[in-house]
Protein backbone atom coordinates (compact mmCIF):
# COMPACT_ATOMS: atom_id res chain seq x y z
CA UNK A 1 0.00 0.00 0.00
CA UNK A 2 1.36 3.46 -0.93
CA UNK A 3 1.89 6.13 1.70
CA UNK A 4 -1.00 8.15 0.22
CA UNK A 5 -3.34 5.17 0.37
CA UNK A 6 -2.28 4.45 3.93
CA UNK A 7 -3.09 7.98 5.06
CA UNK A 8 -6.40 7.88 3.18
CA UNK A 9 -7.35 4.66 4.94
CA UNK A 10 -6.40 6.12 8.30
CA UNK A 11 -8.57 9.21 7.82
CA UNK A 12 -11.49 7.15 6.52
CA UNK A 13 -11.37 5.05 9.69
CA UNK A 14 -11.14 8.21 11.81
CA UNK A 15 -14.14 9.79 10.05
CA UNK A 16 -16.20 6.64 10.52
CA UNK A 17 -15.28 6.56 14.20
CA UNK A 18 -16.19 10.21 14.71
CA UNK A 19 -19.49 9.77 12.87
CA UNK A 20 -20.59 6.62 14.65
CA UNK A 21 -19.62 7.78 18.14
CA UNK A 22 -21.04 11.29 17.75
CA UNK A 23 -17.69 12.83 18.62
CA UNK A 24 -16.35 15.86 16.80
CA UNK A 25 -13.45 18.26 16.95
CA UNK A 26 -14.81 20.22 19.88
CA UNK A 27 -14.40 17.12 22.06
CA UNK A 28 -10.79 16.51 21.01
CA UNK A 29 -9.27 19.62 22.59
CA UNK A 30 -6.23 19.50 24.84
CA UNK A 31 -5.21 21.80 27.67
CA UNK A 32 -5.01 25.38 26.47
CA UNK A 33 -6.71 24.73 23.13
CA UNK A 34 -10.00 26.13 21.86
CA UNK A 35 -12.53 24.92 19.34
CA UNK A 36 -12.75 26.51 15.91
CA UNK A 37 -15.64 28.81 16.78
CA UNK A 38 -13.65 30.36 19.59
CA UNK A 39 -10.95 31.38 17.12
CA UNK A 40 -13.31 33.57 15.08
CA UNK A 41 -12.85 37.34 15.26
CA UNK A 42 -10.33 39.70 16.86
CA UNK A 43 -8.90 40.51 13.44
CA UNK A 44 -6.40 43.32 12.76
CA UNK A 45 -7.41 46.78 11.60
CA UNK A 46 -5.30 48.02 8.68
CA UNK A 47 -4.79 51.49 7.26
CA UNK A 48 -5.24 51.81 3.51
CA UNK A 49 -2.27 54.12 3.11
CA UNK A 50 -2.73 55.04 -0.55
CA UNK A 51 -6.40 55.97 -0.19
CA UNK A 52 -5.72 57.75 3.10
CA UNK A 53 -3.09 59.88 1.38
CA UNK A 54 -5.31 60.62 -1.62
CA UNK A 55 -8.35 61.63 0.45
CA UNK A 56 -6.78 63.27 3.47
CA UNK A 57 -8.72 60.86 5.68
CA UNK A 58 -7.52 57.95 7.71
CA UNK A 59 -9.18 55.00 5.98
CA UNK A 60 -9.13 51.78 7.95
CA UNK A 61 -10.02 48.26 6.87
CA UNK A 62 -10.86 45.24 9.02
CA UNK A 63 -8.63 42.36 7.91
CA UNK A 64 -11.28 39.67 7.96
CA UNK A 65 -9.15 37.32 5.89
CA UNK A 66 -7.55 36.42 9.23
CA UNK A 67 -10.61 34.30 10.08
CA UNK A 68 -10.46 30.56 9.45
CA UNK A 69 -12.26 30.61 6.09
CA UNK A 70 -10.75 33.94 5.05
CA UNK A 71 -14.02 35.82 5.41
CA UNK A 72 -16.01 37.90 7.90
CA UNK A 73 -18.83 35.43 7.27
CA UNK A 74 -17.18 33.17 9.86
CA UNK A 75 -18.64 35.57 12.42
CA UNK A 76 -22.11 35.14 10.93
CA UNK A 77 -21.84 31.35 10.69
CA UNK A 78 -20.68 31.16 14.30
CA UNK A 79 -23.59 33.27 15.49
CA UNK A 80 -26.14 31.32 13.44
CA UNK A 81 -24.85 27.95 14.69
CA UNK A 82 -24.69 28.96 18.35
CA UNK A 83 -28.13 30.55 18.15
CA UNK A 84 -29.58 27.33 16.70
CA UNK A 85 -27.91 25.22 19.37
CA UNK A 86 -29.06 27.46 22.20
CA UNK A 87 -32.65 27.34 20.93
CA UNK A 88 -32.56 23.59 20.31
CA UNK A 89 -33.23 24.00 16.60
CA UNK A 90 -30.53 21.58 15.49
CA UNK A 91 -29.55 18.24 16.96
CA UNK A 92 -26.15 16.50 16.98
CA UNK A 93 -25.36 15.06 13.57
CA UNK A 94 -27.97 17.27 11.92
CA UNK A 95 -27.80 19.07 8.60
CA UNK A 96 -27.49 22.83 8.15
CA UNK A 97 -29.26 23.96 4.98
CA UNK A 98 -28.70 27.49 3.77
CA UNK A 99 -29.18 29.70 0.73
CA UNK A 100 -25.94 31.53 0.08
CA UNK A 101 -24.05 33.75 -2.31
CA UNK A 102 -20.93 31.81 -1.43
CA UNK A 103 -19.00 33.09 1.57
CA UNK A 104 -21.56 32.25 4.26
CA UNK A 105 -21.81 28.77 2.78
CA UNK A 106 -18.06 28.27 3.03
CA UNK A 107 -18.09 29.43 6.65
CA UNK A 108 -21.06 27.23 7.57
CA UNK A 109 -19.41 24.21 5.96
CA UNK A 110 -16.17 24.79 7.85
CA UNK A 111 -17.55 25.72 11.26
CA UNK A 112 -20.47 23.31 10.97
CA UNK A 113 -18.08 20.41 10.39
CA UNK A 114 -16.21 21.35 13.55
CA UNK A 115 -19.48 20.89 15.47
CA UNK A 116 -20.36 17.61 13.77
CA UNK A 117 -22.97 18.96 11.35
CA UNK A 118 -23.43 18.21 7.68
CA UNK A 119 -24.07 21.11 5.32
CA UNK A 120 -26.29 21.45 2.25
CA UNK A 121 -26.02 24.73 0.37
CA UNK A 122 -28.15 26.24 -2.39
CA UNK A 123 -26.92 29.07 -4.60
CA UNK A 124 -27.55 30.77 -7.95
CA UNK A 125 -25.41 29.80 -10.92
CA UNK A 126 -23.65 33.17 -11.09
CA UNK A 127 -21.38 32.34 -8.14
CA UNK A 128 -17.62 32.11 -8.73
CA UNK A 129 -16.55 28.55 -9.46
CA UNK A 130 -13.80 28.76 -6.82
CA UNK A 131 -16.40 29.30 -4.11
CA UNK A 132 -18.43 26.32 -5.26
CA UNK A 133 -15.34 24.12 -5.35
CA UNK A 134 -14.26 25.27 -1.90
CA UNK A 135 -17.65 24.38 -0.42
CA UNK A 136 -17.48 20.94 -1.97
CA UNK A 137 -13.93 20.45 -0.74
CA UNK A 138 -15.11 21.22 2.79
CA UNK A 139 -17.65 18.43 2.51
CA UNK A 140 -20.79 20.43 1.78
CA UNK A 141 -23.43 19.19 -0.61
CA UNK A 142 -23.92 21.99 -3.12
CA UNK A 143 -26.96 22.59 -5.30
CA UNK A 144 -26.40 25.19 -8.00
CA UNK A 145 -29.70 26.56 -9.29
CA UNK A 146 -30.76 28.84 -12.15
CA UNK A 147 -30.54 32.52 -11.30
CA UNK A 148 -34.20 33.46 -10.91
CA UNK A 149 -36.26 36.04 -9.04
CA UNK A 150 -38.10 35.49 -5.78
CA UNK A 151 -41.23 34.87 -7.87
CA UNK A 152 -39.89 31.46 -8.89
CA UNK A 153 -40.88 29.34 -5.89
CA UNK A 154 -39.56 26.14 -7.47
CA UNK A 155 -36.06 27.21 -8.51
CA UNK A 156 -35.04 30.32 -6.58
CA UNK A 157 -32.14 29.35 -4.31
CA UNK A 158 -33.78 30.91 -1.23
CA UNK A 159 -37.05 29.03 -1.64
CA UNK A 160 -35.31 25.74 -2.43
CA UNK A 161 -33.36 25.92 0.84
CA UNK A 162 -36.57 26.55 2.76
CA UNK A 163 -38.31 23.58 1.10
CA UNK A 164 -35.39 21.21 1.72
CA UNK A 165 -35.19 22.13 5.40
CA UNK A 166 -38.86 21.22 5.82
CA UNK A 167 -38.52 17.93 3.96
CA UNK A 168 -35.29 16.55 5.43
CA UNK A 169 -35.19 15.02 8.93
CA UNK A 170 -32.99 16.71 11.54
CA UNK A 171 -32.31 19.64 9.23
CA UNK A 172 -32.31 23.35 9.97
CA UNK A 173 -32.21 26.42 7.74
CA UNK A 174 -30.79 29.43 9.65
CA UNK A 175 -32.07 31.90 7.00
CA UNK A 176 -29.23 34.39 7.26
CA UNK A 177 -31.33 37.03 5.50
CA UNK A 178 -33.96 37.35 8.22
CA UNK A 179 -32.26 35.80 11.24
CA UNK A 180 -31.14 38.61 13.55
CA UNK A 181 -28.37 36.38 14.88
CA UNK A 182 -26.66 37.61 11.70
CA UNK A 183 -26.57 41.27 12.75
CA UNK A 184 -25.78 40.31 16.37
CA UNK A 185 -22.50 38.82 15.17
CA UNK A 186 -21.40 42.34 14.25
CA UNK A 187 -23.20 44.23 17.00
CA UNK A 188 -21.58 42.04 19.65
CA UNK A 189 -18.30 41.28 17.87
CA UNK A 190 -17.01 43.21 14.86
CA UNK A 191 -18.18 46.71 15.82
CA UNK A 192 -16.95 46.58 19.44
CA UNK A 193 -13.58 45.32 18.17
CA UNK A 194 -13.25 48.30 15.82
CA UNK A 195 -14.42 50.73 18.49
CA UNK A 196 -11.72 49.48 20.85
CA UNK A 197 -9.05 49.43 18.13
CA UNK A 198 -9.63 53.10 17.25
CA UNK A 199 -10.23 54.21 20.83
CA UNK A 200 -13.73 55.37 19.93
CA UNK A 201 -12.33 57.78 17.32
CA UNK A 202 -14.50 56.91 14.34
CA UNK A 203 -16.52 59.25 12.17
CA UNK A 204 -17.90 56.94 9.50
CA UNK A 205 -18.51 53.37 8.42
CA UNK A 206 -19.27 51.98 4.97
CA UNK A 207 -20.60 48.59 3.92
CA UNK A 208 -22.42 46.86 1.13
CA UNK A 209 -25.68 45.03 1.77
CA UNK A 210 -26.54 41.46 0.85
CA UNK A 211 -28.30 40.01 3.85
CA UNK A 212 -27.65 43.44 5.48
CA UNK A 213 -26.54 41.77 8.70
CA UNK A 214 -23.19 43.55 8.65
CA UNK A 215 -24.48 47.08 8.15
CA UNK A 216 -27.34 46.50 10.60
CA UNK A 217 -25.13 45.31 13.44
CA UNK A 218 -22.35 47.81 12.82
CA UNK A 219 -24.61 50.84 12.36
CA UNK A 220 -26.66 50.06 15.45
CA UNK A 221 -23.56 49.74 17.63
CA UNK A 222 -21.81 52.84 16.29
CA UNK A 223 -24.93 55.02 16.43
CA UNK A 224 -25.53 53.96 20.04
CA UNK A 225 -21.98 54.95 20.91
CA UNK A 226 -22.05 58.18 18.92
CA UNK A 227 -25.11 59.32 16.93
CA UNK A 228 -22.84 61.51 14.78
CA UNK A 229 -21.07 58.55 13.21
CA UNK A 230 -22.07 58.48 9.53
CA UNK A 231 -23.05 55.19 7.89
CA UNK A 232 -23.13 54.64 4.13
CA UNK A 233 -24.37 51.66 2.15
CA UNK A 234 -22.69 51.11 -1.20
CA UNK A 235 -24.34 49.33 -4.11
CA UNK A 236 -23.15 48.46 -7.60
CA UNK A 237 -24.52 51.20 -9.86
CA UNK A 238 -25.85 48.53 -12.20
CA UNK A 239 -28.23 47.30 -9.47
CA UNK A 240 -28.52 50.08 -6.86
CA UNK A 241 -31.32 48.32 -4.95
CA UNK A 242 -30.46 49.15 -1.36
CA UNK A 243 -29.01 52.59 -2.12
CA UNK A 244 -32.23 53.65 -3.87
CA UNK A 245 -34.31 52.23 -1.02
CA UNK A 246 -32.38 54.20 1.59
CA UNK A 247 -32.33 57.43 -0.42
CA UNK A 248 -36.09 57.13 -0.97
CA UNK A 249 -36.76 57.29 2.78
CA UNK A 250 -36.75 53.49 3.06
CA UNK A 251 -39.85 53.08 0.94
CA UNK A 252 -40.21 50.94 -2.16
CA UNK A 253 -43.97 50.65 -2.48
CA UNK A 254 -43.54 47.17 -3.91
CA UNK A 255 -44.88 44.07 -2.14
CA UNK A 256 -44.89 40.49 -3.45
CA UNK A 257 -46.09 37.42 -1.56
CA UNK A 258 -45.79 39.29 1.72
CA UNK A 259 -42.24 40.49 1.03
CA UNK A 260 -41.34 44.15 0.65
CA UNK A 261 -39.20 44.26 -2.49
CA UNK A 262 -36.29 46.57 -3.20
CA UNK A 263 -36.39 48.84 -6.24
CA UNK A 264 -34.38 47.14 -8.98
CA UNK A 265 -32.29 48.52 -11.81
CA UNK A 266 -32.32 45.87 -14.53
CA UNK A 267 -28.59 45.33 -14.68
CA UNK A 268 -25.94 42.97 -13.37
CA UNK A 269 -22.86 43.31 -11.22
CA UNK A 270 -19.64 41.40 -10.72
CA UNK A 271 -20.11 41.85 -6.96
CA UNK A 272 -21.68 38.58 -5.83
CA UNK A 273 -24.31 38.39 -3.12
CA UNK A 274 -25.27 42.07 -3.15
CA UNK A 275 -29.05 42.43 -2.91
CA UNK A 276 -29.22 38.70 -3.63
CA UNK A 277 -32.95 38.51 -2.95
CA UNK A 278 -33.78 42.08 -4.03
CA UNK A 279 -36.06 42.42 -1.01
CA UNK A 280 -36.05 44.12 2.36
CA UNK A 281 -34.64 41.60 4.81
CA UNK A 282 -35.31 41.61 8.54
CA UNK A 283 -31.67 42.59 9.05
CA UNK A 284 -31.99 45.57 6.70
CA UNK A 285 -34.97 46.84 8.68
CA UNK A 286 -32.69 47.15 11.71
CA UNK A 287 -29.95 49.08 9.90
CA UNK A 288 -29.46 52.78 10.62
CA UNK A 289 -28.10 54.18 7.35
CA UNK A 290 -27.52 57.83 6.48
CA UNK A 291 -27.10 57.56 2.74
CA UNK A 292 -26.77 55.14 -0.17
CA UNK A 293 -24.08 55.59 -2.82
CA UNK A 294 -23.10 53.55 -5.87
CA UNK A 295 -20.07 52.42 -7.83
CA UNK A 296 -19.84 50.91 -11.31
CA UNK A 297 -18.40 47.56 -12.31
CA UNK A 298 -15.44 49.36 -13.86
CA UNK A 299 -14.79 51.30 -10.66
CA UNK A 300 -14.85 48.02 -8.75
CA UNK A 301 -12.17 46.53 -11.01
CA UNK A 302 -10.05 49.71 -11.03
CA UNK A 303 -10.08 49.98 -7.25
CA UNK A 304 -9.23 46.30 -6.78
CA UNK A 305 -6.10 46.73 -8.88
CA UNK A 306 -5.17 50.05 -7.26
CA UNK A 307 -5.21 48.46 -3.81
CA UNK A 308 -3.28 45.44 -5.06
CA UNK A 309 -0.55 47.35 -6.86
CA UNK A 310 -0.07 50.21 -4.40
CA UNK A 311 -0.86 48.65 -1.01
CA UNK A 312 -0.33 44.94 -1.67
CA UNK A 313 -3.91 44.19 -0.66
CA UNK A 314 -5.94 41.84 -2.83
CA UNK A 315 -9.70 42.29 -2.58
CA UNK A 316 -12.50 40.97 -4.72
CA UNK A 317 -15.53 42.86 -6.05
CA UNK A 318 -17.52 42.77 -2.80
CA UNK A 319 -14.71 44.62 -1.02
CA UNK A 320 -13.28 46.88 -3.72
CA UNK A 321 -16.66 48.50 -4.40
CA UNK A 322 -16.54 49.92 -0.87
CA UNK A 323 -13.87 52.38 -1.97
CA UNK A 324 -15.53 53.90 -5.04
CA UNK A 325 -15.29 57.51 -6.22
CA UNK A 326 -18.70 58.67 -5.00
CA UNK A 327 -18.12 57.50 -1.46
CA UNK A 328 -14.55 58.85 -1.34
CA UNK A 329 -15.90 62.27 -2.37
CA UNK A 330 -18.54 62.01 0.36
CA UNK A 331 -15.88 61.21 2.90
CA UNK A 332 -13.48 63.88 1.71
CA UNK A 333 -16.18 66.49 2.40
CA UNK A 334 -16.13 65.47 6.05
CA UNK A 335 -12.38 65.60 6.54
CA UNK A 336 -11.94 69.35 6.94
CA UNK A 337 -9.35 68.95 9.68
CA UNK A 338 -7.88 65.67 8.40
CA UNK A 339 -9.24 63.94 11.47
CA UNK A 340 -11.93 61.71 10.01
CA UNK A 341 -11.64 57.96 10.50
CA UNK A 342 -13.50 55.63 8.16
CA UNK A 343 -13.71 51.98 9.06
CA UNK A 344 -14.29 49.69 6.13
CA UNK A 345 -15.30 46.10 6.06
CA UNK A 346 -12.41 44.21 4.51
CA UNK A 347 -12.28 40.72 3.05
CA UNK A 348 -9.24 39.04 1.51
CA UNK A 349 -10.51 37.49 -1.73
CA UNK A 350 -7.32 35.91 -3.02
CA UNK A 351 -9.14 32.60 -3.31
CA UNK A 352 -11.57 33.99 -5.91
CA UNK A 353 -9.45 35.72 -8.60
CA UNK A 354 -11.74 35.00 -11.57
CA UNK A 355 -14.33 37.42 -10.19
CA UNK A 356 -12.20 40.35 -11.40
Amino acid sequence: MSETSLWRSFFNVLLIELTTTGNNLKNLSTTGSVDLLASVGNTPLLELTTLSRLTGCKLLAKAEYANSSGSFKDRVAKSLILDAEERGLIKPGGTIIEATGGSTGISLALLGASRGYKTLLTMPDIIAKEKIQMMKTMGAEVRVLPTTSMDDKQNNFFHVAQHLAKEMPNAYCPNQFDNLANMRAHYEGTAPEIWEQVGGEIDGFVSSAGTSGTIAGMSTFFKEKNPDVKVWVIDPAEIACTAMFINNDRASGITKDGYEMLPVVKGSSIAEGVAALARVTSNLREAIIDKGVTGTNQEIVDMAYLLLRHDGIFVGPSSSKLYNDEWLKEHNMLSHANNTFATLEFVGDLEFPTAI
